[in-house]
């Protein structure tokens, strides 16, 4: 049997685990107010009057108002120069002032009055008369539609040289919460092996998931959970019936939680059982990708270059070519952060420039329909002076959580 994989049960290991979040805290009213003092020195360079960012990760990032996002528009507008000041229903204001971080003027609107026409309402109070208005890229198309429509005077253009130029660059804080979310991420997985028996099914090791986040310190427990037996694996997102255990399945295991909005995101596959030659070759072929994609990501190299390097190592061993399967059919990796899958991307035709402070995903996945598939996934994050690894890859398909090492 496979180190660290089954021989325990789902008591005895919940009862191991511990609060792991001591120590951590919300991002901080200083770290807000220099986000959106980027934000603006951003519109400056882009010739940007000022952007809206809709309810959702937007929102948080440059407010720390926390607000999801529906039919009603809801979101702040940041100008160039000056304080921001938000748009909401009236009946919402005093809520929406209880979660703010970063205060601001409230500009309502009823169930009967156009909020779009207040938008450009309020553009024209802050001084903004006309000009490239950034309007939030996850927004959706009928809040763009209609402020275009109620004010037609102004160029609406996409905010997300800004609010994507903001973000894909963590500070110390956010990757001290990554960090910590993907610690407590890992001690989940080591968890949910040991509990492995002959038929299992999917749904009591999503259940012992997330009760496990929940655990070691994510309230809401998992943010998502994708678990694959045997041939299921080959496919990256599951499967409509997904099958039981059975001795000597492939086991892939893909989870996260978050941590004041911050994400992990790690995958593990290893062998319930002894590992077959193929296992074996499958799942060193699909580390040596995983490894090439790390050391290929050097500050000033492309995004698409990471990917290339991974992509080659599995053309080599005779799977694509390109995305094509058997294969890697994905991109290699995503940025992470308040988003699960944030900016930029590790795949061919992203040419964004690596730089200190952007965190990638790194799961090229090698997937064989029929047989099995096998995603490694641990995530780094670039400095100075190159990458640096979040969680340490699996060990070896004998040992993949190191306990001999």
């Amino acid at each position: 049997m496979t180190l660290g994989v089954g021989g325990s049960t789902a008591e005895q290991e919940l009862e191991k685990l511990t609060d792991m979040t001591k120590g951590t805290g919300p991002i901080s009213h200083d770290e807000y107010s220099r986000r959106i003092e980027k934000a603006q020195a951003l519109m400056t360079t882009e010739g940007i009057e000022a952007i809206y960012v809709n309810a959702g990760t937007n929102l948080y990032y440059f407010t720390g108002t926390r607000w999801y996002a529906s039919e009603r528009m809801v979101g702040a507008i940041i100008p160039a120069k000056g304080e921001l000041e938000y748009i909401a229903p009236a009946f919402e204001v005093d809520t929406l002032e209880g979660f703010m971080v970063v205060k601001g003027k409230v500009n309502t609107w009823h169930e009967d009055e156009s909020p779009y026409s207040l938008f450009g309402d309020a553009l024209i109070q802050m001084g903004v008369n006309s000009g490239k208005i950034g309007i939030d890229e996850s927004a959706a198309f009928f809040i763009f539609d209609g402020v275009r429509q109620a004010h037609n005077q102004f160029e609406y253009v996409n905010a997300k040289p800004v609010t994507a130029g903001c973000r894909m660059i963590k500070s110390e804080v956010e990757l001290s919460l990554l960090q910590r979310a993907k610690d407590m991420t890992l001690e989940v997985h080591k968890s949910v092996a040991r509990i492995l028996h002959e038929g299992i099914s999917v749904g009591e090791v999503e259940a012992f998931i997330h009760e496990a986040h929940k655990r070691v310190g994510a309230p809401a427990g998992s943010y998502f959970c994708i678990v694959l037996f045997g041939e299921d694996s080959a496919y990256p997102h599951g499967v409509k019936s997904p099958k039981v255990l059975e001795l000597n399945d492939t086991v892939l295991i893909d989870t996260g939680c978050q941590l004041q909005g911050y994400n992990s995101d790690i995958t593990r596959t290893f062998v319930f059982g002894t590992p077959s030659a193929r296992q074996r070759e499958l799942w060193q072929y699909e580390q040596d990708a995983q490894l090439a994609a790390f050391d290929a990501a050097k500050i000033g190299s492309t995004c698409a270059s990471v990917d290339r390097a991974a992509r080659d190592v599995l053309e080599a061993a005779g799977f694509g070519p390109g995305y094509n399967l058997p294969g890697l059919p994905h991109r290699t990796g995503h940025g992470i952060g308040l988003d699960i899958h944030e900016w930029p991307y590790l795949v061919l035709n992203d040419q964004t420039l690596l730089a200190a402070g952007m965190c990638f995903s790194n799961e090229p996945m090698l997937c064989v329909p029929g047989e099995f598939g096998v995603r490694h996934e641990d995530h780094f994050y670039m400095t100075e002076t190159g990458p640096v690894w979040f969680t340490q890859p699996a060990h070896s398909i004998d040992d993949p959580f190191g306990y001999e090492a």
